[in-house]
């Protein structure tokens, strides 16, 4: 090994003299002896080897550099995984980025019983044990219509326990139109096997008849089934049987009848500007025996499948085994809680539910958003990039009326340079992700866009422009 080699290994400070630098002592302190000396061991390791494979030549080895490199690794490990974005993607209930945001008063209600003991199961008037359903049945019956409700953990578990519970080892017609595929390649037809139930497709895809429900129906049949198509749609030369229609077919012939509703609209949306989703009061008064839907879509609140229905077809499903697990933990029937309680005063809720006003955000508001960061962006980025205001298409997002669109103006940033403007469009892309609250838009059409429909903060969005990363 050449001498200059050996000399540069020998600089390389031990971890005993590291873990005593002053600089270290503040990391220890922060991040705990454990972790500082694995990470300090980690740097060290890298850097002789580097040193081996280069003859030496490493750029700097000097204990400043080192602290520096352990310093970083360690705030990188601390930070969590899961964490805070800004959401400028034109997808308001964006699936990967968590659907609907909370609003304050779920955002309390949570922490209230996250830091202490509460009575999930407790009965405090009688001293006795109780259902945790009790915290929102309440809410859902005066709010549906329904006679009794009962909640999970997402509307794929609410409709996998309702069949479960109700159509076992039995059949359940349902469209062809309807066998649906939710995100993460969940289908319709799969939750019904693996539920244990038969599915029997009726109809063809673009065109079912009352008839061919009718003729499905035998003593083998448990109930039937409609399932809303809220993620695609298809138009054209089309018929489908609608609930009205569907529960007199099924009480003809005593059965229950089932509704996926699955965005979970509690509201009339078009009162506020809004497209027309169908509404869970709107199925139960149509005969519906029992409707799922989620608690994050249109409703607005955490993660969760609410089924609402006949109390005789409840209390069978909350008998079930399944149901304990695929429950709710304590945190979020607070959120649940909080949130179906908003929906009680109607004339605040716009400005209460954080999910509905992002969706009724006007397009005027929007464009003046669009304009002040714009100038925030271009002071930063004009040298490279061309950086305009334009008007866009904002979508509800996750499988909530997936045809309809929201006016909505983005900041678009174009790259000045032709020659690898692809390229350059990804590592801009990336280089928003890497600040401090990740800032996630879309590349597309030569651009990378960000659509400020749910941009709200613009102060912590503009602070942390300054470090951008240079593309």
């Amino acid at each position: 090994m050449p001498n200059s080699q050996n000399s540069r290994l020998a600089s390389v400070p031990s971890v005993d003299s590291l873990l005593r630098a002053p600089a270290v002592v503040v990391l220890i302190e922060q991040h705990g002896r454990q972790s500082t000396t694995k990470i300090i061991r980690d740097v060290l390791g890298n850097l002789r080897q580097r040193l081996a494979e280069t003859d030496g030549a490493v750029e700097d080895i000097g204990e400043n550099r080192i602290i520096d490199e352990v310093s970083a690794r360690l705030d990188a490990a601390a930070m969590p995984s899961l964490r805070r974005v800004f959401n400028l993607t034109g997808t308001v209930l964006h699936t990967n980025l968590g659907r609907a945001p909370l609003p304050d008063e779920a955002v309390e209600a949570m922490i209230a019983v996250a830091t202490g003991a509460s009575n999930l199961e407790y009965e405090l008037e009688s001293g006795k044990r109780g259902d945790r359903d009790v915290h929102v049945e309440e809410l859902l019956r005066d709010l549906t219509g329904a006679e009794a409700a009962t909640m999970v953990n997402n509307n794929a578990a609410a409709v996998f326990l309702s069949l479960n519970a109700l159509a076992i080892r039995k059949e359940v017609p349902v469209s062809r139109g309807e066998l649906v595929e939710i995100g993460g390649a969940f289908r319709i037809p799969d939750i019904m096997r693996r539920a244990g139930c038969k599915l029997v497709e009726v109809g063809t895809t673009n065109r079912t008849h009352a008839r061919d429900y009718i003729e499905a129906i035998n003593p083998k049949t448990a109930l039937l089934m409609k399932v809303h198509t809220s993620n695609y749609s298809v138009e054209g030369f089309t018929k489908e049987v609608d609930e009205k229609e569907m529960a007199e077919i099924a009480h003809d012939h005593d059965i229950p009848f089932i509704t996926d509703l699955g965005s979970g609209a509690l509201i009339d949306m078009s009162v506020y500007g809004l497209p027309h989703e169908p509404t869970v009061s709107e199925a139960i008064a149509n005969g519906a025996d029992l409707v799922t839907f989620s608690g994050d879509k249109l409703l607005g609140g955490p993660q969760a499948g609410l089924i609402v229905g006949r109390k005789d077809l409840v209390e069978k499903i909350k008998k079930n085994p399944i149901k304990r697990a695929t429950r709710l933990d304590k945190v979020t029937i607070a959120a649940l809680s909080a949130v179906l309680q908003l929906y009680r005063n109607p004339d605040r809720l716009v400005e209460r539910l954080p999910a509905l006003r992002l969706l009724a955000r006007s397009s005027d508001e929007i464009e003046g958003v669009a304009g002040r960061m714009a100038v925030e962006l271009a002071k930063r980025l004009s040298a490279s990039f061309d950086v305009t205001t334009e008007p866009c298409q904002s979508q509800i997002g996750s499988g909530s009326l997936p045809v309809e669109r929201l006016d909505s103006y983005a900041v678009v940033l174009r790259p000045r340079e032709e020659k690898g403007k692809g390229g350059r469009l990804k590592r801009l892309a990336g280089a928003f992700r890497s600040l401090p609250i990740a800032v996630v838009g879309r590349v597309q059409d030569d651009a990378f866009s960000l659509d400020v429909r749910c941009l709200e903060n613009e102060a912590a969005f503009s602070e942390q422009l300054s470090k951008l990363p240079a593309v």
